[in-house]
């Protein structure tokens, strides 16, 4: 047993009629531990062990008959120290959180999360990504503000999607960090954070992203009816969101909208998907999912495709101007 943690430490072999013998052990990024000298390759059975300071460890030495009696080679234990690095608190919690919207996260997605949060929070200090900045808010405001688009439709997982107005890639790409089978186009016409979200999706070893650095209705000259689900947050009125989304999908696609409060915005968007080839959905409140403290306040609204869209829509963006819906 390990005694006056950290520094030199004393421990006994635990073989029965083994004799004692004196232990050295180094606590550091590496644990050391000397034997009579020479280096032995402990086995360490811990609850907390990765957490330097802990109460207590044990280090199990082998039984060796002489200095020169060769090791067998032994399986890797299912509790001894593992390399992937402890989620912080915000992002450990973070997949409970997703667990309650029907999504199973990985430790790995969870560890990619941070990832991309550490680079949005380190990239924002030279390019205006966003205001939210504090790693708790990340996960909520973002993160699982993002995945409530799988809780208010039928995914199979393998859809194309394209987002509009990406910005620092929310909801684009913490959908594809979630659903690995998604091909996803973000369509954003910020070159700076067109350039970032080229590089998160690099940084993070994310394949099917495709960046678009351009506006949404141009991208509709070559790639109309094209997605399955097209995503838009904080871009614009929804009637405006329904006319850049629904020329991109196909019909039976559906389009996603994040808005506060939608009660002089959905005439408009009635309006737009009677001319453009929808119907509105559904709207389902974040308090319906049981995300009223985290989200308060939040509405998503799916508008679906129902037939083929007019060759005039999308219109420029001075004529939506012009003519708001």
């Amino acid at each position: 047993m390990l005694a006056d943690w950290p520094g030199e430490i004393t421990a006994v072999s635990p073989e029965c009629g083994a004799p004692s013998l004196l232990v050295q052990v180094t606590i550091s990024p590496t644990l050391i531990v000397t034997v009579s000298g020479e280096k032995a390759n402990p086995d360490i059975e811990t609850d907390a062990f990765a957490a330097i300071g802990a109460a207590s460890a044990v280090v199990a030495i082998p039984n060796r008959t002489s200095a020169s009696a060769p090791r067998a080679s032994r399986a890797p234990r299912a509790d001894t120290i593992r390399t992937m690095p402890a989620a912080s608190a915000p992002f450990a919690a973070l997949a409970g959180e997703a667990a309650a919207l029907g999504l199973a996260l990985s430790p790995e997605q969870i560890a990619a999360c941070e990832r991309y949060a550490d680079l949005l929070i380190e990239r924002n200090t030279s390019v205006n990504l966003t205001a939210i900045t504090a790693p708790a808010d990340i996960a909520h405001k973002h993160f699982l503000d993002s995945w409530t688009a799988f809780a208010v439709r039928a995914w199979t997982g393998n859809e194309r999607v394209v987002d509009i107005g990406s910005g620092a890639g929310f909801p684009g790409l913490a959908l594809r960090l979630a659903r690995t089978g998604l091909s996803l186009t973000l369509v954003e016409s910020v070159g700076k954070k067109a350039r970032f979200l080229e590089e998160a999706a690099a940084a993070l070893g994310l394949g099917d992203v495709e960046v678009r650095n351009e506006r949404a209705e141009t991208l509709a000259a070559d790639r109309r009816d094209r997605y399955d689900v097209g995503t838009a947050r904080a871009v614009g009125p929804l009637g405006q969101i329904v006319e850049y989304l629904l020329p991109l999908l196909r019909v039976g696609g559906e389009a996603i909208a994040w808005k506060g409060r939608l009660a002089d915005e959905l005439e408009g968007a009635t309006k737009a998907c009677a001319a453009i080839g929808g119907e509105v959905a559904a709207v389902v409140a974040t308090s319906e999912l049981g995300l009223a403290d985290v989200l308060p306040g939040r509405n998503l609204v799916v508008v679906r495709k129902i037939r083929a869209t007019p060759p005039r829509y999308p219109r420029s963006a001075a004529e939506m101007r012009r003519r708001p819906w």
